[in-house]
C-alpha cells in the first residue's frame, strides 16, 4: 500500500505533506523548518553559504615610525636622561689673539647639564576563554591569534598618541604640541587669508621657505639644524597633490614645493607628509604645520622594554588562559629646540 509523504512541523508533530503542499502551475511548493530555530531553510545555510575566510580588521592609521626615531633597550626604568654641554670663554681677550699689548690668555669653560624624562609602563592582558577557544578551533580559527592582533593594535595606537600629543592625564606632550617650541601664524596671502586653499603656489612656497629658514637661522646656520621633515593635515596635503601649479603646468603644487624649497637648494631632501594629529592642534584650534629635523641627534624617544609577553597562567575561576603583555616607552625628546617650528592657520 502506497504511503503519503509526511514532514515534521516546528512543534515536532507530523503533518500530511499533501495537506500543506500547494500545487500551482504544475509545481509543488512546501516548507522546510529547522526544529531548533524555527527558521525556514536554516538547516541548509551551512551547506549553501559561501564563506570568505579572510578576517577584516578595523581601519586605522599608525604613522609614528615614519616621523620619529625610537631607541630600543635599557630594561625596566623609571626615567631616561640625556646630557648636554655649553662652552664658554673667560674674559678679557675672549678671542684669544695674543699681541704685544695683550697678555691675558682666555680659558675654556664647560657647563654640563642633565635632562630627565618620564617613562610610561604599558600593560594589557590577553584573556583566552577555554570554551570559546575550543569552539573556534572547530572551524579552523585561532582565538588567541585574533586577540593578539587586537592587543598589538592597541599598543601601536598608544605609541602613536605618545609620540604626537602625549597623555594629558599624565602631564606629557608630544612632538606636535610641545609648549617649548616656537609657534607663529603663517603670513596672509594676497587674498588677506592664511589658508593654503586661498593662496597661490608661490605664496605656499614662501610659507615653507620662511619656516625652514627661521629654524635654520635659530640653529646659527648649522646644516644639522636645517629642517628636513614637514607635517601638515591630510586635507592640505590632498590639496597640494590635486592642484596644478598653473593651467598650463604639468606638475602638482606638492612637486613644485619639493623641488624648489631652500632645503633642496642646500642639498637637503625635504619631505612633506600628511598627519592627522595636525588637525586643529594649533592656536584657536587652527590647523598646524610642523617643520623639524627627523634625526636621532635632534629628536627621538626611548623604548627601554619593547612589547613583551611577560606572564601566562590558567585561571580556573575565569575558565581562561591569561597572558600579560608589558612594555615601557618614554616621551619624545627634543634635544635641540632651535630647528623646530610650529606654523598655524594653513
Amino acid at each position: 500500500m502506497a504511503m503519503t509523504p509526511s514532514i515534521i512541523n516546528p512543534t515536532g508533530s507530523l503533518k500530511n505533506a499533501g495537506n500543506i503542499a500547494m500545487k500551482q502551475g504544475g509545481g509543488l511548493y512546501g516548507g522546510a523548518y529547522d526544529a531548533a530555530t524555527a527558521s525556514g531553510m536554516a538547516y541548509l545555510v551551512g551547506e549553501l553559504e559561501k564563506v570568505d575566510p579572510k578576517i577584516r580588521e578595523p581601519l586605522t592609521a599608525v604613522t609614528w615610525p615614519r616621523d620619529i626615531v625610537s631607541e630600543t633597550g635599557g630594561g625596566w626604568v623609571e626615567y631616561t636622561s640625556t646630557f648636554d654641554v655649553n662652552y664658554g670663554i673667560s674674559d678679557p681677550n675672549g678671542g684669544g689673539i695674543q699681541g704685544g699689548s695683550a697678555t691675558a690668555i682666555p680659558a675654556v669653560q664647560v657647563d654640563i647639564g642633565k635632562n630627565q624624562y618620564p617613562v610610561h609602563t604599558w600593560m594589557n592582558v590577553l584573556k583566552v576563554p577555554f570554551v570559546d577557544q575550543n569552539k573556534l578551533q572547530q572551524i579552523g580559527r585561532n582565538l588567541e591569534d585574533l586577540l593578539d592582533r587586537g592587543l598589538r593594535l592597541n599598543y601601536q595606537k598608544s605609541l602613536d598618541q605618545n609620540v604626537y600629543i602625549g597623555f594629558t592625564e599624565y602631564g606629557t606632550t608630544g612632538i606636535i604640541n610641545d609648549p617649548n617650541v616656537v609657534t607663529a601664524l603663517v603670513a596672509a596671502g594676497a587674498k588677506s587669508t592664511t589658508e593654503w586653499n586661498t593662496k597661490t603656489p608661490d605664496e605656499i612656497l614662501k610659507d615653507i621657505n620662511d619656516a625652514i629658514t627661521e629654524a635654520w637661522v635659530a640653529s646659527e646656520y648649522d646644516m644639522r639644524g636645517l629642517p628636513n621633515h614637514i607635517l601638515i593635515p591630510p586635507k592640505q596635503y590632498a590639496y597640494l597633490v590635486s592642484q596644478k601649479v598653473s593651467e598650463a603646468g604639468n606638475i602638482s603644487v606638492l612637486e613644485f614645493l619639493l623641488n624648489n624649497n631652500i632645503g633642496k637648494n642646500q642639498g637637503v631632501t625635504v619631505n612633506i607628509y600628511p598627519c592627522r594629529w595636525c588637525i586643529g592642534t594649533g592656536q584657536s584650534n587652527k590647523d598646524r604645520m610642523m617643520v623639524y629635523v627627523n634625526d636621532k641627534d635632534m629628536l627621538y624617544f626611548d623604548m627601554p622594554v619593547p612589547l613583551t609577553r611577560a606572564l601566562t597562567q590558567p585561571s580556573v575561576m575565569d575558565a581562561a588562559y591569561l597572558t600579560l603583555y608589558a612594555s615601557q616607552f618614554g616621551v619624545p625628546k627634543f634635544l635641540f629646540y632651535q630647528p623646530v617650528r610650529y606654523y598655524d592657520g594653513i
